[in-house]
């Protein structure tokens, strides 16, 4: 139980385990396994496997990093980018149905962290997220005309909002006109009400990837 409440998911759990099996030694183990991820990610995820706690195969990786909580989320974002694979199967465990997009893309990158500057390796993590949410939530994507590329633009609108209005250097905040403004020029099909409610969930809420 102890095992499960910090590791959620290992490929052990859903084998026959054998007679007198250590459970104390399982933890001990995950507990090494984990250490070792945090200092070096590749050799960690070794570690599992050469244990039989987790089989080599990206949605049993994805599944374990979904549930576990001893990960370091620098290690964990190094490793997310070397394995695009893995990556993939994690978005897909995300489920988004019935969020409004802001919360959505939080809990998304509590999950998968942001990095902190822009470049590819974000611009692929905003890319599988807008086709996820798409995918979660076909009645929104009809009724507001979303698609995972407004989803793309819309995004990318509530990072530089959440910079603008959580910043100490940013002097001039951006307004709800200017903001309903600039995104409904890059998201012409979207509504100037919904555009309008992303703008008051930043605003009273904060940072998309903090």
């Amino acid at each position: 139980i102890l095992c499960k409440s910090t590791w959620g998911h290992c490929s052990i759990y859903n084998r026959r385990l054998p007679s007198g099996f250590s459970f104390r030694k399982l933890y001990m183990e995950l507990d090494e396994g984990s250490l070792t991820f945090n200092a070096n990610p590749q050799e960690g995820i070794s570690y599992f496997m050469s244990r039989g706690i987790l089989v080599d195969h990206p949605k049993e990786i994805a599944k374990f990093i979904f549930y576990t909580r001893m990960l370091n989320w620098k290690m964990l974002r190094i490793y997310l980018d070397e394995r695009r694979d893995v990556l993939d199967e994690l978005v897909t465990l995300h489920n988004f149905s019935n969020q409004f997009l802001p919360n959505a893309l939080r809990d998304f990158f509590r999950h998968i962290h942001a990095p902190e500057e822009r470049g590819e390796y974000l611009e692929t993590l905003i890319t599988k997220f807008s086709h996820r949410f798409c995918a979660c939530n076909p009645t929104l994507v009809q009724e507001v005309g979303l698609s995972p590329d407004a989803v793309y633009v819309l995004c990318y609108s509530l990072i530089l909002l959440s910079i603008d209005l959580t910043s100490p250097h940013v002097k001039n905040k951006m307004s709800k006109r200017e903001f309903i403004r600039n995104t409904r020029r890059a998201a012409q099909n979207i509504s100037e009400d919904f555009v309008g409610h992303l703008y008051d969930n930043i605003y009273l809420i904060g940072h998309v990837a903090a």
